[in-house]
């Protein structure tokens, strides 16, 4: 193994590489400030100093005239890491342009779904334009779940079902957490157009749905991906928050057969080593992925990284459903206190399944019972508040209560009533009262499926049982409450009142009409 010299930032500091034998050679280029906007590095635009910039794997921060120097192979991405009060141009789909693709022989050919075309020789400077702007320190983003398109009609439910009411947001910028389609991705340019007319920077995280699956291995399974959204891992920050999007999905032939796991490869940890030892210890890292964290296989590596850290906190699809997880000492987590990992409503909900609604769109509930939509997330300083929002409905629209339209009075005790809290966790309080009743009945939280979406489930198999899009079964809710009605209601028509708080203390209210009989 050789090893190359390399000076970081202004104080000319030398740090040692470590360059591997397939190492082709050195990358330079310039970090500039990019006065006029035309993404090309005119005379008179000054270099940025201090400024990270990667090779998927090593990081170095630019020199006093911007300069920056990475070792390189056939097939390496160069990226900047985008630093607070400062912006990378964007591309016509609104998606950030922060990279530079370096592959000579471009992208296999045999794949199915097209990847880079080849870039021919390592250009003689590669230069990251920036330009400066304004970051507040209390901001919201946008995060969708798995949209997983197959075709173009579901393509259109998106567009119509989340995008336009997003239309006109006072969000900051959007992040995918993967499955951004369902295999079909010659879908990307069309996704890409419809995603960028809400109108602010959009990021996407890769998710398994999103992957030349004739790919053998890990490093060839992500071409496509690379051609219309560069690195599959990166960073940036964002006012007081830095931000790290992972790949964590393992692709692999084994045994014969492709498919993956959740995992994250050595020179990505490695990556994120190093990222983190420039980053400050008292600032917010949000860690953005598709699997969520204890899928990983090689997470705890990944958790000595960030545990002794006072601030994280992750997010990330895949599963079709919605949960607060706080990661702890059970799963090795070694910090002072839980880690707070966020399993995001889906776009897509059950795969765009469940019967069609008046305007022709699949209501596609999620396994939980909780409905389609995706995430509000606000950051402040080193916390963060995130609200549920589900599609095409108020923003009040939190949770749904099921108990039985008729009950004879002799059995109101034996009664349960089931509340959903979309966005509530074991943090949550859940209480109900009958009526004018001055008494509050506290509802215990229980893992169970949720009756309201097995009940219409069951009821769209019963109306259409030859239909091809019924609900898939239910799963056991993170977010669900129980408690028995009270004796003693007397005949006649009640209104069950419910009051509560999701994971984050946020007070909601639900409402459920019930008939007492004799």
């Amino acid at each position: 193994m050789s090893r190359i010299l390399i000076f970081l930032a202004i104080a000319q500091i030398p740090l040692i590489i470590p360059v591997s034998a397939n190492k082709a050679g050195i990358a330079k280029g310039t970090v500039f400030n990019d006065l006029n906007r035309n993404s090309i590095h005119d005379q008179d635009e000054p270099g940025l100093a201090g400024i990270a910039v990667s090779n998927g794997r090593e990081i170095v921060q630019t020199n006093a005239k911007g300069q920056w120097q990475l070792p390189h192979d056939e097939d390496t991405i160069f990226f900047v890491i985008k630093p607070a009060g400062w912006m990378t141009p964007v591309d016509s789909h609104q998606l950030p342009q922060f990279h530079y693709i370096h592959k000579p022989a471009g992208s296999p050919e045999k794949f199915r779904h097209k990847g880079v075309k080849p870039t021919g020789p390592l250009p003689a400077s590669i230069n990251f334009p920036l330009h400066k702007t304004e970051e507040p320190t209390e901001f919201k983003a946008i995060f969708f779940g798995d949209p997983q398109p197959s075709n173009i009609n579901q393509v259109d439910y998106i567009k119509h079902d989340i995008i336009e009411e997003l239309i006109s947001t006072d969000a900051k910028f959007g992040v995918t957490l993967g499955d951004i389609m369902d295999n079909n991705l010659e879908l990307f340019p069309q996704s890409n157009a419809d995603v960028a007319l809400i109108g602010i920077p959009w990021f996407n995280v890769i998710g398994n749905h999103d992957l030349n699956m004739e790919a053998d291995k890990d490093s060839d399974s992500d071409e496509t991906f690379h051609r219309f959204f560069g690195p599959a891992y990166y960073s940036f920050d964002y006012g007081p928050v830095h931000f790290i999007v992972l790949d964590d999905v393992d692709w692999a032939k084994r045994n014969g057969k492709r498919g993956y796991h959740g995992g994250i490869g050595e020179d990505q940890m490695t990556f994120v080593k190093n990222d983190l030892a420039l980053v400050p210890e008292d600032k917010l890292v949000c860690l953005m992925m598709h699997i969520p964290l204890p899928k990983v296989g090689n997470r705890r590596e990944l958790y000595r990284l960030i545990e002794k850290r006072p601030h994280t906190m992750s997010i990330s699809g895949h599963e079709h459903w919605h949960a607060h997880q706080y990661i702890g000492a059970e799963d090795d987590w070694r910090g002072d206190k839980p880690h707070h990992h966020i399993v995001n409503v889906t776009v897509s909900g059950t795969w765009w399944k469940g019967r069609k609604d008046e305007v022709g769109i699949p209501h596609t509930t999620m396994r939980d019972g909780a409905p389609n939509g995706y995430s509000i997330i606000t950051f402040k300083d080193t916390g963060h508040l995130l609200e549920f929002k589900a599609a095409r409905q108020p923003a009040t629209y939190q949770m749904s209560v099921f108990a039985p339209d008729e009950i004879k009075a002799a059995n109101t005790e034996k009664t349960p009533v089931y509340v959903n809290v979309f966005n509530g966790s074991k943090k949550s309080r859940v209480q109900m009262r009958i009526g004018k009743s001055n008494e509050w009945i506290t509802l215990k939280k229980v893992m169970e499926s949720d009756p309201l979406y097995t009940a219409t489930r069951q009821r769209e198999i019963t109306e259409k049982p030859s239909a091809r899009n019924h609900l898939s079964g239910p799963i056991r809710s993170d977010h669900l409450w129980k408690a028995n009605l009270p004796e003693g209601i007397a005949p006649g028509s009640h209104l069950i009142e419910i009051n509560a708080t999701d994971a984050y203390g946020k007070k909601h209210q639900g409402k459920r009409i019930i008939r007492v009989v004799e």
